[in-house]
């Protein structure tokens, strides 16, 4: 699959001395959902910013199918939208209004039965005569949504889109940024509701410091780095963990009627035999047990705190 936005040694250092970006290399490919995930403060906004023209870059270049954002930039903001974490728009317009303006803010020629569709995906069409004021926040960010969309983009950036937002509209964006894939629109979106990029995403970017840690499939890098937890259910609850059982590195948890042991799934020997063996001959029993698979939000966590140890 081929680029349609190729990063190469992006970075920003502030007047402030702040470096918020250093040297990325990315190339997002045509059609797909990427999940940009970091903390506050990580370089998402700064990225993506960059990308859309309203930050100027410290160095390196940025091309969006084939133009440079900076020499063409007319041709690369027409393919981008552009959905910020901000609610900027005029309390006193109309949803109708303001969408269809932001459409001829990027010389698109009016096409009524284009915003139409618009609104009524967003469920925002019996809203089309309200003013702005009079919408509740949710109702706000999606008109955010369609004011992104109104020209028609290929690509569509989401920062932070479902910050603040009930379950019920979170649901609703990603159906429709599921359909957007569809239509063929590439979908950028940082987030650091986890929940959102393990549900979407294709591929999963980490960034954090302003320094990208890693980039892979999504379920290639839950796959690579995600962990397995067997708990152990107790007969009866212990006070400590027997010296005899020091190597497997077990914790304790919901009051001693539990054992957690966190292993490699992938490797040849996950240690699971032995230690139910030597339980048994200890005299620990257990009534039940279950395994889980590392989250997304587990990885993410992990890589984090490797790169703070390493700093």
């Amino acid at each position: 699959m081929d680029a349609i936005i190729s990063i190469k040694d992006l970075q920003k250092t502030y007047a402030s001395g702040v470096q918020a970006l250093k040297p990325v290399n990315l190339n997002i490919r045509r059609g797909e959902i990427f999940a940009l995930l970091g903390p506050n403060g990580a370089g998402k906004t700064t990225m993506i910013s960059i990308i859309c023209g309203i930050v100027r870059a410290s160095g390196g270049s940025v091309t969006v199918d084939g133009y440079d954002i900076v020499r063409d930039y007319r041709e690369t903001r027409r393919r981008i939208g552009l959905v910020p974490q901000e609610l900027h728009t005029d309390a006193f317009e109309t949803v109708w209004a303001t969408v269809s303006f932001s459409r001829g803010l990027f010389g698109c020629p009016p096409n009524p039965a284009h915003i139409e569709k618009v609104l009524r995906d967003l469920t925002l069409w019996d809203k089309r005569k309200a003013k702005m004021l009079e919408l509740s926040g949710g109702m706000k960010r999606r008109v955010m949504i369609a004011k992104a969309l109104s020209h028609e983009p290929e690509i569509l950036f989401l920062d932070e889109p479902t910050a603040g937002v009930d379950v019920e509209l979170r649901r609703d964006m990603w159906a429709l940024v599921r359909q957007l894939r569809a239509s063929g629109v590439t979908i950028i979106l940082t987030t650091h509701y986890i929940e959102e990029a393990e549900e979407m995403a294709d591929r999963v970017g980490v960034i954090n410091n302003g320094e990208l840690i890693v980039v892979d499939e999504k379920n290639a890098l839950m796959k690579k780095l995600g962990k397995k937890e067997l708990t152990l259910e107790l007969a009866e609850p212990i006070n400590a963990i027997p010296p005899e059982l020091a190597e497997w590195n077990l914790a304790i948890a919901a009051d001693g009627r539990e054992l957690k042991y966190v292993y490699d799934g992938l490797a040849e020997r996950t240690g699971i035999p032995s230690l139910l063996a030597r339980m048994r001959d200890l005299g620990i029993a257990f009534k039940d047990l279950q395994t889980r698979q590392s989250s997304l939000e587990d990885i993410f966590v992990s890589l984090v705190h490797e790169q703070r140890s390493a700093a």
